[in-house]
């Protein structure tokens, strides 16, 4: 190990012990928005570490939050909020690598009585905003960005009028971002997506006092409505979880305990597509927390096998199928992955970087359009690797080299920060070598 940009990864023998995963980003991404224009100081427990999510904090507090880490021994994070009216920022609000934070923080910046201006770094000035911009131009707001469509985008927000939207790509962020400027609308807004994405928006909304509607894919609030502060313990990242998960995956017999993990449904199928595979789960302590299904997962590896993922699945499991790909070859059957462009837009190319860093291992792998078909049965080599500037890439490898023959080096390894600071000294603490 040479720095923080560069990590060099040893092969294992097995993984064991127990894991706490950080809380869950896309959860603590909602709280902190919806925080700031509520009434009262809200209050959470295990906020996400994440970079992206600091953004977001960072961004609150431009816009008249100021967020404060709490003195007991948890460090909570709280968030006086200042009601639906925030503050004009003095300055533009950087978002960082987040595009949660852009997409959905532009949901409520649309309804305010100011303009804002908000802009990313290298990587999500690349990302696509058009899916928001469309939305949000439609409810009344004026967005412009000097990059057609892309960052940074400058919002002149104001009165609203609620709309149904029925959005070409399924995006969960893209639900949240309507369904927060639909507060601020005059009459009912409804979100119809063509797949269910996940549901975090609504059920955060709900916490905060709103009532929001659900009926098959689609999703209504209605304007208006004020939202209440809120204690809260965010649950572990699923997301974060899948890593360790395919890590027991690769050596049977290994065991892994992860306490508190996040269960919502439209997150949880990945535990079905891992048991599928061969990974023995086993939830337990199963609890709701603010509406958030919550349980402690135990999962014990096995043979592992191959499978497809496609349609529906590709789409709940969007952030996870780096870390499948990057395991697939060791399976015994191999991974098809279809209908997924969306990754070829997220924080990297995640397609081609997948294809390129398993190609420097050894592996087989057919890159497609949509997606992937990676064989089973290879048997991979250790390699230098590049992360792409991509947290999911860094981490996905990183898992990958522990059966690899040899030494793994990942360049760029830092990128794992943006949502899992830790994640490094975790992966260290249960593979056994």
């Amino acid at each position: 190990m040479s720095d923080d940009s560069t990590i060099v990864v040893r092969p294992a023998h097995s993984v064991r012990g127990v894991v706490r995963i950080p809380g869950d980003k896309s959860i603590s991404h909602r709280y902190a928005m919806l925080a700031a224009i509520a009434e009262g100081t809200s209050r959470f427990h295990n906020f996400s570490a994440a970079r992206d999510c600091a953004s977001t904090l960072d961004c609150v507090a431009k816009l008249g939050c100021e967020w404060k880490r709490s003195n007991d021994a948890d460090g909570a994070i709280e968030v006086p909020g200042i009601g639906p009216r925030l503050k004009a920022p003095t300055e533009t609000l950087d978002c960082g690598n987040s595009g949660s934070t852009m997409r959905m923080l532009s949901g409520i910046l649309a309804g305010q009585p100011f303009t804002s201006e908000l802009c990313g770094d290298d990587s999500l000035s690349r990302r696509p905003m058009a899916r928001i911009m469309t939305p949000l131009s439609e409810m009344g707001a004026k967005i412009l960005s000097s990059e057609g469509g892309r960052p940074p985008l400058k919002i002149q927000g104001g009165p609203l009028k609620a709309i149904h939207y029925m959005p070409e790509v399924a995006s969960a962020q893209v639900k949240s971002c309507v369904l927060f400027a639909g507060l601020f609308a005059d009459g009912e807004t409804v979100v119809e997506e063509p797949i269910r994405t996940r549901d975090h928006g609504e059920i955060a909304l709900r916490a905060f006092g709103a009532e929001v509607e659900r009926k098959g894919n689609a999703s209504r609030i209605v304007g208006g409505q004020r939202l209440h502060a809120i204690e809260a313990h965010v649950p572990g990242d699923l997301s974060s979880a899948a890593f360790f998960l395919c890590a027991a995956a690769l050596f049977p017999g290994s065991q892994i305990t992860l306490p508190g993990i996040l269960m919502n449904p439209t997150r949880a199928r990945l535990l079905d597509i891992l048991m599928q595979m061969g990974l023995g789960v086993a939830v337990a302590h199963l609890e709701s927390q603010q509406g958030e299904l919550v349980g402690t997962i135990e999962a014990r590896g096995a043979e592992w096998k191959g499978t497809a993922i496609a349609g529906a699945d590709t789409a709940a499991l969007i952030d996870e199928i780096p870390v499948l790909a990057a395991v697939a070859p060791y399976s015994s059957g191999g991974l098809e992955v279809r209908d997924g462009k969306e990754l070829r837009v997220k924080e990297s190319d995640r397609i081609a970087a997948v294809a390129a860093n398993l190609r420097k291992m050894g592996a087989e792998i057919e890159e497609r359009p949509d997606g992937m078909k990676i064989p089973g049965n290879q048997r991979l080599h250790g390699a230098e690797l590049d992360s792409f500037g991509d947290h999911r890439i860094a981490m996905a490898f990183a898992i990958a080299a522990l059966r690899a023959e040899g030494e793994t080096t990942i360049h760029g390894a830092d990128a794992a920060g943006v949502s899992y600071p830790a994640f490094f000294r975790d992966l260290e603490s249960i593979a056994t070598s």
